[in-house]
């Protein structure tokens, strides 16, 4: 197994190729970077623009919600079977594909004069991000050798991924407040062709020399269990945890996905080929991801519930709040491969949950006035810096020691995480809250919640993850 406390010393000196940058690198890096930015921004850039783009289509209230929600269905439910089919026909071949479906897509929701087009064009985006999110990754893991270089290019990937969330809300409401809702779909469209007119120039293809048979029961089930599975966590946010239609649709995807591993026992050519699923650092490392995932963005939602039902902020100004929870998304980021590669990256999963543990436990001091917005600002700074060192060790932890045929797979596994995470989280805290009947007293025990779900699995990441 790989050792993840202590990494190995490197014999080269400082100066050597295992640890600068060529000019080659840093243009991949930058053109694979705009690209995740880009994806980490569509996730929330319309959620402040709904009401507007509601009014402005003919959209009902309950049609609102699919906006988001057709979008997180195509994301999450084809990120696996995309991570796969980038091994088996080319990752610089499926991210391009993916840049040009998202560009295309982006123009037709910013043109959009009613609710089909636009319907269409998110779940065109949801698909695009399925593919490019985890081709992207597998570049990225596969330009970078394993060491210092891998892990400050995840490291700035996952700072610039977890700082899009936050530029999305700012950038919506600016866009929304000062042109047209249109502008958050049109804005990616500049960006898509200035990736599209570089990569080729930049980026390698790689791919197999002997190209296994996709495994299709394989991805029936793993890609129906998943849209099931987030159908059921959107339909639980929307309706609560008591409804059946919500309950049934979480009970067909845990059995797909069942059904799933059952099935890659016996496939000749696996999606997910089963020793990978035993292999520690695979498993952990996504279990510590999904927590990292589920309680930051679950957190901001919680915030963003405080900040403007409680303390009255408009959206626009709540969305400037976060900005301080960027700069620590940031700065956890830049760090987290310095901190790697001193301390290794079981220590970055459980020091960053830690600290993030501690950050969110420091919100149950916030209280009824405005007063309270210092610790929101101070404790979300510090959260943000904990839960980018646990990504970045996630991303470290589940993509070591994986054969360079495999990285699709495996950063088709860890995008599906994400994905599942950043779904999860907002219903399952949504129904905490509600649970009592005054707003900011919910609001404390969801913090409480994410706390201990933080504490817990940064324990158990250092426990499981010990070296062997």
């Amino acid at each position: 197994m790989v050792a993840l406390d202590h990494p190995a010393p490197v014999s080269a000196p400082a100066d050597g190729p295992e640890t600068r940058m060529t000019g080659r690198m840093r243009i991949v890096l930058v053109v694979l970077l705009l690209a995740q930015f880009m994806l980490a921004v569509d996730f929330s850039i319309l959620n402040v623009a709904l009401p507007v783009i509601g009014q402005g289509l003919g959209f009902t209230l309950g049609g609102l919600q699919w906006i988001a929600t057709a979008f997180a269905l195509a994301a999450a439910g084809f990120t696996l079977l995309f991570g796969r089919v980038a091994d088996l026909i080319g990752r610089r071949r499926l991210f391009l594909g993916g840049m040009a479906l998202l560009g295309v897509s982006s123009l037709a929701g910013g043109l959009a004069t009613g609710p089909e087009v636009l319907m269409a064009a998110r779940v065109a985006q949801g698909l695009a991000t399925a593919a490019v999110t985890p081709a992207g990754l597998s570049l990225l893991t596969a330009s970078f050798p394993e060491g210092p270089l891998r892990a400050k290019a995840l490291g700035l990937n996952g700072a610039l991924m977890s700082a899009g969330f936050t530029t999305g809300a700012i950038l919506g409401g600016v866009l929304t407040d000062l042109l047209s809702w249109r502008w958050a779909f049109l804005v990616n469209v500049p960006v898509a062709l200035a990736v599209l007119l570089v990569a080729p120039a930049v980026l390698k293809e790689s791919r197999p020399a002997v190209r296994p048979r996709l495994d299709v029961p394989g991805a029936i089930t793993v890609t129906g269990g998943l849209l099931a599975l987030v159908y059921g966590l959107t339909a639980t946010g929307e309706r609560g945890w008591a409804d059946p239609l919500a309950l049934t649709a979480l009970a067909v995807g845990a059995a797909l996905l069942v059904a799933f591993v059952l099935v890659e026992r016996r496939a000749a050519s696996p999606l997910v080929p089963v020793h990978v699923l035993k292999r520690r650092t695979v498993v952990w490392g996504n279990l510590a991801g999904l927590v990292a995932f589920v309680t930051e963005t679950s957190l901001v939602f919680l915030m963003t519930l405080y900040l403007q039902d409680v303390l009255g902020f408009s959206p626009l100004a709540a969305g400037l709040s976060f900005g301080v929870l960027g700069a620590g998304t940031v700065l956890g980021g830049v760090g987290a491969s310095r901190f790697i590669g001193r301390f290794g990256a079981r220590a970055a999963l459980v020091s960053g949950g830690l600290l993030q543990a501690l950050a969110t436990l420091a919100l149950l001091g916030l209280g009824d006035d405005r007063g309270s917005l210092a610790l929101l600002l101070t404790a979300t700074f510090a959260g943000g810096v904990g839960n980018m060192l646990a990504i970045v060790g996630f991303m470290v932890t589940a993509t070591s020691g994986i054969p360079e045929g495999e990285q699709g797979m495996a950063t088709g596994l860890a995008t599906m995480t994400q994905q599942i995470g950043i779904t999860m989280g907002t219903p399952v805290m949504s129904a905490v809250v509600v649970s009592t009947p005054l707003l900011l007293d919910g609001i404390g025990r969801a913090v409480l919640v994410n706390a201990a779900i933080v504490a817990v699995g940064a324990v158990l990441s250092g426990v499981f993850l010990r070296r062997t």
